[in-house]
């Protein structure tokens, strides 16, 4: 009994012998693990053990880098905003310095009341070359009035220039509504709807450029007051159809005739910001075959009229003649006058008639 209890004991002192020499090891082990360790770290290896990511966690990760991508592409655009901006604030600055020329610039008073014949208006010759303006009723001249279809050209510029209107695919879809004027009732084109003046389309058009567009570039053309606050033409009086109102029709829209000739040189002037392709299409639309038959050099134009109480007040014929020595801007408007009525055709053929003897 007693050798049995002997051998229990060794056995036992052996399996804590044995025991505490593996503990020994496995430290001696760990040891030399952190030695290793602190070699590789000296040597620039990677340590850290792979760590398994969850898919969310991958999710998260990946949208801040989406984030932080979104920033620095939101933040590149802006600084190319305000440089655009700060070149355009660049090129406003060097146009008021113009326009103040402009504005010293004496004017000289013609008599041309015979073209006239009765009619109640003004008419302005801009010579670009002479930095010139002869004009006929000064005062009425510089009096702001309703652009009405005149402003065609403005819209048609703004949405040729940003790819509103291509004129190879321009047609728009008739409502179906009848409308006055026979030649609006069917599906119609740019070029067809400049032509007949089509106020439905220019309607849609000028919707698609929107306000803040339109502002911006009226602002920069300086196109009378500028004001496009009555979008829907709700002063208008003589119509309340919303497809054939607006601003630019008897509403909150305003320009002079001297202003009106201004703003064709901005266009079409040596100095113009606007694409060539832009303006040779408005150049094409608005060529009055009439005046260069009549003058010997071409002459473009567009007409415009607007009523109050079923009476003309507005009648335009405004554009520029092409001359071999420069162009020359012109602008006639004719008011309500009398029992005699005015008309868009009679302010373009008295335009023609100075253009050609006067110019």
């Amino acid at each position: 009994m007693r050798k049995a209890v002997y051998v229990m004991k060794a056995v036992s002192i052996w399996m804590i012998c044995a025991f505490i020499v593996s503990g020994c090891s496995d430290g001696a082990k760990g040891k030399e693990r952190e030695e290793c360790k602190k070699a590789e770290t000296e040597e620039g290896a990677v340590v850290a053990e792979p760590k398994e990511i969850s898919v969310a966690e991958e999710d998260k990760e990946e949208a801040l880098w989406q984030g932080k991508e979104e920033k620095e592409v939101s933040a590149q655009g802006k600084e190319e905003k305000e440089a655009l901006w700060q070149g355009k604030e660049e090129e406003t600055v060097l146009d008021e310095e113009k326009n103040k020329g402009r504005e010293e610039l004496e004017m000289i008073e013609a008599d041309w009341s015979e073209y006239f014949d009765g009619f109640q208006g003004t008419a302005v010759l801009y010579d670009a070359s002479k930095m010139q303006y002869t004009v006929f009723q000064p005062e009425l001249a510089l009096a702001r009035r309703s652009p009405c279809s005149t402003f065609k050209i403005v819209s048609s510029l703004i949405a040729l220039e940003h790819g509103i209107i291509d004129p190879d695919y321009s047609v728009r879809k008739w409502s179906g509504e009848t409308f006055w004027n026979e030649q609006w009732n069917r599906d119609i084109d740019f070029r067809e709807a400049f032509a007949t003046s089509c106020v439905w389309y220019f309607r849609e058009t000028i919707d698609e450029i929107g306000a803040e567009r339109m502002q911006e570039e009226l602002d920069w053309l300086k196109y009378g007051n500028c004001d496009i606050s009555d979008w829907e033409g709700r002063l208008n009086g003589n119509n309340k159809n919303r497809a054939l109102t607006g601003f630019w029709i008897e509403s909150s829209l305003l320009v002079s005739p001297k202003e009106q000739t201004e703003i064709m040189e901005r266009i079409f002037g040596k100095e113009s910001i606007y694409k060539e392709e832009t303006r040779e299409e408005l150049k094409r639309v608005m060529l009055a075959v009439e005046g260069e038959e009549a003058t010997g050099f071409p002459v473009y134009g567009k007409t415009g009229m607007g009523k109050a109480e079923g009476v003309t007040v507005d009648a335009w014929f405004t554009g520029f003649a092409e001359k071999p020595d420069g162009n020359i801007y012109f602008c006639v408007h004719l008011g309500k006058t009398g029992p005699k009525e005015a008309s868009s055709a009679a302010a373009k053929e008295i335009a023609l008639r100075i253009v050609k003897e006067e110019a």
